[in-house]
């Protein structure tokens, strides 16, 4: 029995090492074989591409390699690849025909190639089969005319941070089946309407950290199907009217970080109600227009500009709206109505403004609200009921106001105290006023704390108070202020001298009370 247990561990180990031996001979010197189809190679030290490589293989993948040059041999040994990727290597140059021999690739990448300055016309002649082009991060100055009018079932072209400065036209003219074009962190200056001829079917255009100036009508015209346009990071300081008006089904548009001061509410024309998402952060906006025609924008990102105020009805037609970020603005008030039918909102960020008050009705149709954030504002207190109407678990930022702790906090305290599972970082949400109560955080203060001085010119006209007396009864009858607390101390002395006291507290009715009231 030992023998044969023996014999059966000694013919594993064989066939083990046979399998071994097999991956080690079909696998290339210095590269891993994950499995048959997928090679991957990352050497330093390497300088030329293995040969004899299994015809099993389908992908490739060289990174951070030595290699400097492909030459029309380098890869004439396997023409099976479907998938080719050069990432963060040291490539200077690729011949013309280095490709010709891989008809049936469908995704190439040359990425991450510091040296990498153009490309030879003619170098995709071969690949009428390919879907995937990524050209990023290598230092192209320029495309050559007719580059890519071979690749007739391109889907995604990217050629995002380079240096190129402009595009010849006509460039995308035979790429019909494109859905995505990323010309993102590049130093393009200027786009024409034969730049995107031929892009029908385009649905994702993006194009950001270019430096771009401006834009015409005729720039998107024959790319009516483009669902995603990108044009974050670049200068472009002006829309022209009606420019996005062929765009008809576009979802998403971001113009993020540009130098945006204003627009007119011309420039989605009336044909803009596929539009969901519109980033427009980080811009110069100083006044907002109109964003009537927006009626399917379910995201608006209009954070980190200049905005000082906003009008009313600038969302009155934007009622499926779930995402408002107004973040890091200078807005001072908002209009009491101006969130009124916003039925669906999740999420209004209004941090980082300068607000000194909101009104009670401000969120009162926000009974599904997931976020509101109102940190960091120049809020003293809240007016009673704001945060009422909310339904369902939500999540309230409310720390770098500076707080005034004191009778008209009632509202807030309350509020806070019975929601501290909804409110983040109490711990930094604290008191500036009254100054003994200055830096404590607003939760560790006792409701007998919250008290207001009255100053002098504001103190209760008791001089009206009366004063009846019949029989064993003595009736007092003052006109009090519903907003001030009053307290009514009665003392008893007794002939041995002991003092009873009798106290009776007028509470305020925090629903009718202003947060104009003047205290000290």
């Amino acid at each position: 029995m030992d023998k044969e247990l023996g014999l059966l561990l000694f013919m594993l180990l064989l066939l083990c090492h046979k399998g071994n031996t097999e991956s080690q001979i079909s696998c290339p010197y210095k590269c891993h074989c994950f499995t048959p189809p997928q090679v991957l190679c990352a050497d330093e030290r390497m300088v030329s591409l293995p040969r004899n490589m299994s015809r099993q293989v389908k992908e490739f993948i060289v990174m951070t390699s030595g290699l400097t040059y492909l030459f029309p041999d380098t890869l004439e040994e396997s023409p099976q690849l479907t998938k080719l990727i050069f990432l963060n290597n040291a490539l200077r140059s690729i011949n013309s025909q280095a490709f010709e021999h891989l008809a049936k690739l469908q995704e190439l990448e040359i990425s991450g190639n510091p040296w990498l300055e153009h490309l030879f016309l003619g170098t995709f002649s071969k690949q009428g089969n390919l879907t995937i082009l990524l050209l990023n991060f290598n230092r192209f100055k320029t495309v050559l005319p007719g580059m890519f009018d071979s690749l007739k079932q391109l889907e995604t072209l990217q050629i995002k941070g380079n240096i190129i400065s402009d595009l010849p036209t006509f460039l995308f003219a035979n790429l019909h089946n494109l859905r995505v074009l990323d010309l993102s962190q590049n130093k393009l200056q200027g786009v024409n309407r034969e730049t995107f001829s031929g892009l029908a079917r385009l649905e994702i255009l993006k194009m950001n950290s270019n430096l771009i100036s401006g834009f015409t009508p005729d720039t998107f015209h024959n790319i009516s199907q483009l669902i995603e346009l990108h044009l974050e990071g670049n200068k472009i300081s002006e829309l022209t009217d009606n420019i996005f008006f062929m765009l008809t089904k576009l979802k998403v548009l971001n113009l993020r970080g540009n130098l945006l001061t204003t627009f007119s509410d011309k420039v989605f024309g009336f044909e803009a109600s596929n539009l969901k998402e519109l980033n427009l952060k980080g811009n110069r906006l100083i006044e907002l227009p109109s964003l009537r025609s927006l009626t399917s924008l379910t995201d608006l990102f209009l954070s980190s500009n200049l905005l000082s105020n906003l009008p009313e009805d600038i969302f009155r037609n934007v009622t499926v709206l779930e995402n408002l970020d107004l973040s890091e603005n200078q807005l001072t008030s908002l209009p009491e109505m101006i969130f009124n039918d916003l039925l669906s909102i999740k999420a209004i960020h209004l941090h980082k403004n300068n607000l000194s008050k909101v009104d009670a009705k401000l969120f009162e149709d926000q009974m599904f609200i997931q976020q509101l954030y109102l940190s960091d504002n120049q809020l003293e207190t809240l007016p009673p009921g704001l945060l009422d109407s909310f339904l369902i678990e939500h999540t309230v930022r409310l720390h770098g106001n500076p707080w005034r702790c004191d009778c008209r906090m009632w509202y807030l305290h309350d509020w806070v105290l019975r929601n501290r599972q909804d409110t983040e970082m109490l711990d930094r949400m604290l008191c500036e006023n009254p100054g003994f109560l200055r830096g404590r955080p607003v939760v560790s203060i006792d409701a007998d704390q919250l008290v207001c001085r009255m100053s002098k010119d504001k103190m209760q006209d008791l001089s009206s108070c009366s004063l009846q007396a019949s029989s064993d009864t003595v009736t007092i009858n003052c006109n009090v202020d519903q907003c001030f607390p009053l307290t009514v101390k009665v003392q008893f002395q007794e002939n041995d001298g002991n003092i009873k006291e009798h106290i009776l507290k007028n509470e305020p009715d925090h629903s009718q009370c202003s947060n104009e009231t003047t205290i000290e």
